[in-house]
């Protein structure tokens, strides 16, 4: 008996929103592990105040807020590998590569249409 081979989608998750306010962010990273325990290759795009989920220097605890930043080391192990973000979304907001929680690809916003239009499925966040 054979069996089928796994469907392997190229999914690109796009991070546009801060880290809290809404759940938009804590929703994208579980999406992103989920669809990688599936087998899924998965791209991670932080632009415009996305960028701000990775910041190192977050503080939650005035809000209340769970401190999810602390997840994004584990994209490596679920072999999420393709992490970009928008140099000038950094650049707009001041913020160096040196103060985010993770290592990243720096990408310029004119190429993100080129990156998306290799990916199966995008979604926004």
């Amino acid at each position: 008996m054979s069996q089928a081979a796994a469907v392997i989608s190229s999914i690109a998750i796009i991070n546009k929103s801060a880290p809290y306010g809404s759940s938009s962010g804590q929703e994208s990273l579980d999406m992103a592990l989920a669809m990688s325990n599936f087998a899924q290759d998965v791209s991670v795009y932080f632009i415009e105040d996305g960028v701000l989920q990775l910041l190192v220097s977050q503080d939650s605890t005035a809000i209340n807020a769970k401190a999810y930043y602390k997840t994004f080391p584990a994209l490596e192990f679920y072999d999420i590998e393709n992490i970009y973000v928008c140099r000038q979304s950094l650049v707009q907001r001041d913020i160096k590569a040196s103060q985010l929680c993770i290592p990243v690809t720096l990408i310029e916003l004119e190429d993100l249409p080129k990156l998306l239009s290799k990916q199966q499925h995008v979604m926004s966040f």
